[in-house]
């Protein structure tokens, strides 16, 4: 027969660790844009720079050609997809530019 206080303790620490695991799968893992604009920009561009009045990201289009010009200065070698997502990740967080329009069936 176990005491009620241990049985407090093994309780608790039940809800600790229940707790603990819910709180770990709340969080989502971090996307692959951001991922590359943590490691790649935030050193140089922290969210200042997003918010100045002269920032060059006016639309869609133009966020785009800002991370694919800032990918080349930094020789970061991006591929399409890799800027695709940073610009995504940013238009997310930041931005929130309109989306283009999807193109299906290009012929």
């Amino acid at each position: 027969m176990t005491s009620p206080f241990i049985r407090i303790v093994m309780t608790l620490a039940a809800l600790a660790s229940a707790t603990a695991g819910a709180a770990a799968e709340a969080e989502p893992a971090p996307s692959r844009g951001q991922l590359l604009y943590s490691t790649h920009c935030i050193e140089c561009h922290n969210t200042q720079v997003h918010w100045r009045a002269r920032r060059q990201a006016r639309d869609w289009t133009s966020l785009k050609l800002q991370v694919r010009r800032w990918q080349q200065v930094g020789q970061l070698g991006w591929t399409e997809a890799d800027i695709d997502e940073v610009a995504r990740y940013l238009n997310r967080t930041i931005y929130r530019f309109p989306p283009p329009p999807v193109r299906v069936g290009s012929r």
